[in-house]
């Protein structure tokens, strides 16, 4: 089957090709499916030059999360699905129940992708091939960051980072549909932020990180006290920032260190007298049960069709052949919203 492959296993964007991979099949508990579409992430960037710590067993092959078709079902599987379904999925973790030559996965990045039944959810009869594959990997990871592990509330205040990314504008929605007091959106440049404070159930107020002091234009929004949820992908150059926008009790998930993310002196003092609390996550490199079960949550998905509060925000739609040229827009930070790639 046609798949991307990088050059080497690892290097620039020049080092992208399609070329020929074997066709995987699915085993007990998988799915094969024909993909339609794929999302493209920053995680891919970074697997792409080597410097993405990827899961045991994790294949060359890029790309997390797709819509497609259901081609075959593995012998033994569930009755979840029919073969010719149309869906959308996350590729899976490596369980640690199972040895890796069984479970290994697989990327979205290719023509098929054989991944774990409970990874795999029916696409929203109202949205196309490209906006289905923008869903699975932002919304899952913007609703693990903003309500499993920073346990949003009705009526905070809440500072989103990297507003304009895939996974920033889910979070900005999500956080009006969970009933957030204000939601602050920083992100470089005037176009993004017009954007983001246009559409519907968008940011309530926006910063541009480059000319403004956004710990400063947070505590004018919440009148001195600060946010309590922050969304960060960005790590070093945000951290004091960061700490300073917090109102007391204030909660902060790490998605990301685009900066970097060794800080130069760190004062821990207000994580202590805020009584913060500050958690990583990665959603990739958890393991397919805890990525199941998050998946089985659904109600955020069911948004994109019973009442339209939620909305896929797609860049561009690029054909395979040009992989390059989508991952030139990504690392140019031109895209406002997702980029995907359609598979013929």
């Amino acid at each position: 089957m046609r798949a991307v492959i990088v050059k080497d296993g690892k290097g620039p964007i020049e080092n992208l090709y399609v070329g020929e991979i074997e066709k995987p099949s699915p085993r007990q508990g998988e799915v094969l499916v024909k993909i339609k579409a794929f999302g493209l992430n920053r995680m891919d960037i970074l697997q792409r030059n080597g410097n993405y710590p990827l899961p045991p067993g994790a294949p060359d092959t890029l790309g997390v999360e797709f819509s497609g078709t259901v081609a075959e079902i593995g012998e033994g599987s569930g009755q979840r699905f029919a073969v010719g379904d149309e869906v959308i999925g996350l590729a899976s973790g490596v369980s640690t129940k199972h040895d890796l030559t069984s479970h290994a996965p697989q990327g979205a990045y290719a023509e098929y992708i054989r991944l774990l039944e409970t990874h795999v959810l029916p696409k929203p009869k109202n949205l196309t091939w490209e906006e289905a594959a923008s869903i699975p990997e932002n919304f899952l990871t913007a609703y693990q960051a903003l309500i499993v592990i920073a346990q949003l509330k009705k009526g905070e205040d809440v500072l989103v980072h990297a507003g304009a990314s895939g996974v920033g504008i889910a979070a900005i929605q999500l956080a009006r549909l969970y009933g957030a007091k204000t939601i602050t959106a920083t992100t470089s440049n005037k176009e993004k932020i017009d954007y983001l404070l246009q559409m519907p159930n968008g940011a309530t107020h926006g910063v541009n990180y480059k000319t403004q002091n956004f710990d400063e234009e947070v505590k004018k929004t919440t009148g001195g006290k600060g946010v309590d949820v922050i969304i960060d992908f960005v790590g070093k150059s945000h951290w004091h920032k960061n700490i300073e926008a917090f109102a007391r009790d204030g909660r902060m998930t790490i998605l990301a260190t685009l900066s970097g993310g060794l800080v130069d002196n760190v004062n821990i003092s207000p994580i202590l007298y805020k009584r913060l609390r500050i958690e990583g996550s990665t959603l990739r490199s958890r393991s397919p049960e805890y990525q199941a079960d998050l998946i089985a949550k659904r109600d955020v998905l069911g948004e994109f069709t019973v009442n339209g509060q939620i909305r896929t925000s797609i860049h561009e739609v690029f054909p395979l052949e040009k992989i390059q040229e989508a991952h030139r827009v990504m690392e140019a930070d031109k895209n406002i919203g997702k980029l995907v790639v359609t598979v013929s």
